[in-house]
């Protein structure tokens, strides 16, 4: 704000009280005749030229909308946060108290309903007095002050030049003396007053007078009693000087000069005087909390809501035009949130890996999602959502992409995701069944070396192969169970030898072309548009790259939903205070997988759940999951779903992702884990979430495949038939030779 004094007009010296007489004299004179302008003209009066001046001045007054805040809700209406830049909340006239409203005319401008805007018995007292006694008596009425909050306010939204009333020269006095006529014109007293109640400033970021009952008395306007309307009436003259809470003694003070000047205007009796003099200032803080730092619920949800309105145009054509609306335009923005589903995933997280109690390099979150309509349901992790510095403070959403779309205009305030790590499996699953395979194939799992030189096919790649440079040993977790075993077993207890095994009989990017088309890509995308993961061998077992867990939520809401691929969605509905409607994305979902395919990946998944790993996770309804952990053990997941309800449960090192990383030996919750594995952490959260909301979310039989997508189950070996009497004796006369024969083919 720009400070501006002329030392001509400095009173304090002898030569500034001389020009300061004729200054008045001619202000004067300048108001005078400009009051008069209308009639002198009718009448063909000669205008002078202190006339013309007053003339060329603005007559107009450019108001902008007033700030409000904006709010976010849950899907059942209640608040999830306010955003504002200045917490104003527009009340009608009629909403004040008549003592509000007798306390603000008595101290502030008794002639209100009497004066045209300008108070001229009031201009020439007050210039006196300050030329007589040195003094810095103001004479503005109301309609100037509400003139001079909207220029203030006009100019700080145009970001341009503020000039504070202590900083004023006559010039810009003249000027807000003929927009105040002006004003008179143009409304009522009653709506310039209410105007004026909702435009100034009462407090730091609190504007007009119910924010600010509400924040001191946690009361509305129209309940104020005298000794709390009396305090806000002398607020308004110097909110810092006379802050209840930082100068409660200048306040008090301030109060009862208020209460003594509605006494003197027989605006109450001197009972009530006595009485309200005599009280207290009786506070009530209650300030609103502003923006995601001071979310209800739900902060990472409110800070992924707050980028997708600053990354979307249909709100504004530039950020700057979009943060104004978003802070300033008083937007009703409706989500998809289901609080009580947030309130189950936060529990959970906070009774695994409480900031508190574990090490800041450890994160853990939750996100969930409906399948068959992309709604984000909770968003939950365990750092609290604060810019400050410290120990499990952070403002990174852990559960959301680097960018919004892989554009790097459009950030998301994510870390951009983490390994997959197994849970990455199901994907190649899914493409040996879109090639016609069958989940009761037997393939040969033994530990291999492939060597040097070793390709395997790869569409996508120049020259079609893959090719490794050096030999390369893949092994199972614990370094165990290298069997021939069906490709369903395989994914339950997620061999990495049978799953490639079957990338061995596939294109490599095929598992890759359907995690992308499901919505699983590289988080951390950044060319304008989301990338795929890797193409190699270890990416069919392990990501090949980091993926978001909602990223990894719509991959797995793509099986639940039978193929049906639905792209994430947090917005419900989005109005103005001014009644605009914004567009917002409509729900988006493509078929993307073939029916039977995605039935087969459920099938298996099933089983992870009945078989597998996520045996002590079942919670008694049908429920599908894949479990993940990568080889660092600084990254694990559990992917949970229901017919319903997709969750993405991710613990691991937000520091570092690789062998550093680990989590080995780490405090989490307070305890420290013998083993790391998704199985361990990540799963157990999920079931504790799960177990919180049994009745919150769908849950049906999954449909089975078809025949043809389980295939036959291989029979096993029959026994050899007893041999007969003649039998035994010819064997014995061949010397036992057949029996050998036997043997052999029964071991083959």
């Amino acid at each position: 704000m720009a400070a501006r004094k002329s030392p001509l007009f400095d009173t304090a010296t002898t030569l500034g009280q001389i020009v300061a007489f004729f200054g008045v004299s001619a202000l004067c004179g300048v108001l005078a005749a400009g009051l008069l302008v209308p009639a002198a003209a009718a009448a063909g009066t000669a205008a002078s030229g202190s006339i013309q001046f007053f003339d060329d001045l603005p007559s107009e007054l450019q108001a902008g909308a007033l700030a409000e805040p904006s709010k976010i809700y849950a899907n059942d209406g209640s608040l999830i946060a306010t955003l504002y830049e200045e917490n104003r909340q527009p009340i009608k006239l009629d909403q004040v108290s008549p003592t509000m409203i007798d306390a603000m005319l008595a101290i502030e401008d008794d002639r209100f309903y009497e004066h045209g805007g300008v108070d001229v018995q009031g201009v020439i007292g007050a210039l006196a007095s300050n030329l007589t006694s040195g003094t810095n008596r103001g004479a503005s009425t109301i309609t100037q002050q509400y003139v001079n909050s909207v220029i203030i306010d006009t100019n700080l939204q145009n970001k341009q030049e503020v000039v504070l009333s202590g900083n004023k020269d006559y010039g810009d006095k003249l000027r807000e003396m003929k927009l105040a006529i002006a004003v008179e014109k143009q409304l009522s007293k009653d709506e310039i007053l209410e105007g004026y109640f909702n435009i100034v400033p009462f407090s730091g970021t609190t504007f007009g007078v119910q924010a600010a009952s509400k924040f001191f008395f946690n009361v509305d306007a129209s309940q104020l009693n005298i000794p709390q309307a009396a305090l806000l009436a002398g607020v308004v003259n110097g909110p810092s000087v006379y802050s209840p809470t930082g100068n409660p003694e200048l306040a008090l003070q301030r109060r009862n000069i208020v209460i003594r000047a509605m006494l003197d205007k027989g605006r109450i009796t001197q009972e009530e005087h006595d009485a309200a003099v005599a009280t207290e200032l009786g506070l009530n803080i209650t300030p609103v909390p502003s923006n995601c730092t001071g979310a209800v619920q739900a902060p990472y949800f409110c800070d992924y809501v707050m980028h997708l309105i600053l990354n979307d145009e249909r709100y504004g054509a530039t950020t700057e035009d979009r943060q104004k609306l978003l802070y300033r335009g008083g937007l009703s923005i409706n989500t998809t949130l289901d609080p009580e589903i947030q309130n189950a995933a936060q529990t959970a997280i906070n009774e695994t890996a409480n900031p508190d109690t574990t090490d800041p390099e450890i994160g853990h979150s939750m996100v969930s999602m409906e399948p068959r309509s992309g709604k984000i349901l909770s968003m939950a992790q365990n750092t609290r959502y604060t810019p400050e510095e410290g120990a499990g403070n952070s403002v990174i959403n852990f559960n959301v992409d680097l960018n919004q779309d892989g554009d790097p205009n459009k950030p998301l305030g994510g870390m951009g995701g983490f390994q997959p790590g197994s849970t990455y499996k199901p994907f190649t699953v899914a493409a040996w069944l879109d090639a016609g395979k069958t989940l009761n194939t037997t393939l040969n799992g033994s530990k291999r070396t492939y060597p040097a030189g070793h390709s395997w096919n790869a569409s996508c790649l120049p020259g079609g192969r893959y090719g490794i440079p050096e030999p390369w040993t893949p092994i199972n977790y614990g370094d165990t169970n290298y069997k021939t075993t069906t490709v369903i077993d395989g994914l339950a207890n997620s061999l990495n030898t049978i799953t490639m095994a079957e990338i061995n009989q596939l294109d490599l990017c095929k598992f890759q072309e359907m995690a992308f088309a499901s919505g699983i890509h590289n988080g951390k995308s950044a060319s304008g548009e989301n990338e795929p993961l890797e193409v190699n061998p270890p990416s069919s077992f392990g990501g090949g790259g980091d993926a978001s867990p909602l990223a990894m939520a719509t991959g797995f809401a793509t099986f639940a939903a039978e193929g049906l691929k639905c792209e994430p969605r947090a917005l419900e509905s989005v109005t103005a205070a001014d009644g605009r409607s914004f567009e917002v994305p409509a729900q988006e979902c493509t078929q993307v997988m073939k029916k039977e395919v995605a039935q087969g990946v459920n099938a298996a998944t099933q089983q992870v759940m009945t078989k597998g790993s996520g045996y002590y996770l079942q919670n008694g309804r049908p429920v599908a999951g894949k479990t993940g952990t990568n080889d660092f053990r600084s990254q694990t997941w559990f992917m949970g779903y229901t017919t319903g309800m997709v969750t993405a449960s991710w613990l691991g090192n937000h520091v570092w992702g690789n062998e550093r990383g680990s989590m080995e030996g780490k405090q989490i919750g307070g305890q420290v884990y013998p083993e790391i594995d998704g199985s361990k952490i990540a799963g157990p959260s999920w079931k504790n979430f799960i177990d919180r909301i049994p009745d919150q979310y769908q849950a049906n039989p999954f449909t089975p495949p078809p025949a043809s997508v389980m295939g036959t189950v291989a029979a096993p070996p029959r026994p050899a038939p007893a041999p007969s009497n003649d039998q035994n004796k010819n064997n014995n006369n061949n010397g036992g030779g057949n029996q050998g024969e036997n043997k052999n083919d029964g071991d083959d």
